[in-house]
Formats: C-alpha cells, structure tokens, sequence
C-alpha cells in the first residue's frame, strides 16, 4: 500500500479566485473537469453503528480507515469503491469499479454479491458489513476544480459548495434535497515524495495553518 502526503487548508473567496488563477497557468486539470474546469463529486459514505469512522476523526485519531462509493458529475457509468487510510497526514487509497445495480444492492442490504465477487476490495466490505455492522450512513456532495503536475505526483483541489444529503443514501437520486453543510472552501494538497518549491511558494503553504478538516463529518451533522 502506497502513502501520500496529504494537507487541508481553509482559505476564503479572494485566496480562493487569485489561486485558481496562478494554478491554471503552470498545472494540467484532469480529465473529468466539465468545460468550466470542475466537476462534481457525490460519494455515499459508509460507518457502524457506533460511528466509528466518524468519532475516530472528530477524536483526532491518528490511524484510521473509511469506506465509500463515488461518482463523478452524476454519471453513473463510472462508478468506484474506494478505501482511505490515513496515518497521521500520509493517506492512501485503493478502488475498484462498481455498477449502479451493485450500489443499489448494498443500498437495500444485499451484500452476498460482494463476497461472491472474488475482488479482494469488495470481500473486504462484505467483512467489515458483517463484522464491524457497516452500512451507508449519508451521501456528500461538493463541487471540486483539480490541478495536476507531474513531478512529485502533485495533486491540488479546490473544493467548495459542500452539501449533505443528511440521513438519505438514495445516491442516483438526482432530486434528492441536499442541505449546504459547510461554507468553507478547502484547499487540499496532495503529493508522493516532494512538493517542488515553485509550487510551495505560489500556494503560500508555509503561511497557511493546516486543518483537520472532514466533509463527512460536516455531513453527518445533519443525520
């Protein structure tokens, strides 16, 4: 398993309009971006009973794991599992792909596909469905404008307009109400070995305080 260094910053309106600007100039977007260089991401967060995932993180826990589903632009053709790791700020994460019957299965409790499956990501959510009592718990959605650069695996992100679907899980739901959950606008800077200097200094990381900022957790106060 692969870790990455990962750090979240909040940073207001002008920050957010003079840095998308910079970053357009000397980074590549990736290719889910629509034509106003976004895309929106919609994930279906899974937790126990006893919430673990959500308390480890308002606990401050340093190693730790979540599930989730996510899609890109309501596109339910490309649909992916994910699991992140977190050890303190190095993340990783492993997916495969889903489809929209399969996510509509877990939806309505029937998991014995997932073990069936022989894709080790999926027998592992089957576990932890039987084990832990894992289950979706709340959908999130934001909108995200990404920057990429090779050198370093570099991966900038400007997320914003982060909603909460509360307490429904009807994820292909195009009309599903969702509640404004956070105002911020969180700049996320990801990165392997080494962020080149250049970049550093024009996202001004070494002046900005980082946060342990979690859209599942600004979710999940609404249910």
């Amino acid at each position: 398993m692969k870790f990455r260094h990962e750090f979240k910053y909040h940073i207001n309106y002008l920050d957010y309009i003079n840095l998308k600007s910079k970053l357009k100039k000397i980074m590549k977007q990736d290719s889910h971006i629509n034509e106003k260089g976004m895309y929106t991401i919609k994930s279906l967060y899974f937790d126990n009973i006893y919430d673990q995932a959500l308390f480890e993180k308002i606990n401050g826990k340093n190693i730790r794991e979540k599930f989730r589903i996510r899609m890109y632009n309501n596109d339910s053709s490309f649909i992916r599992l994910e699991k992140k790791s977190k050890i303190k700020n190095l993340t990783s994460k492993i997916s495969t792909t889903m489809t929209e019957n399969e996510v509509n299965r877990i939806i309505n409790g029937q998991y014995q596909f997932l073990l069936e499956s022989n894709n080790p990501l999926k027998i592992e959510l089957y576990s932890n469905i039987k084990k832990q009592l894992l289950k979706p718990k709340t959908i999130v959605e934001y909108i995200r404008e990404p920057f990429i650069y090779n050198a370093g695996n570099v991966r900038i992100t400007l997320d914003r307009e982060i909603k909460s679907g509360a307490n429904k899980i009807d994820f292909f739901n195009k009309d599903l109400p969702l509640i404004e959950a956070a105002e911020e606008i969180i700049l996320e800077v990801k990165y392997d070995g080494f962020l080149p200097d250049f970049i550093r200094n024009l996202i001004k990381i070494d002046n900005r305080m980082a946060t342990s900022f979690s859209k599942y957790v600004v979710a999940r106060v609404y249910g």
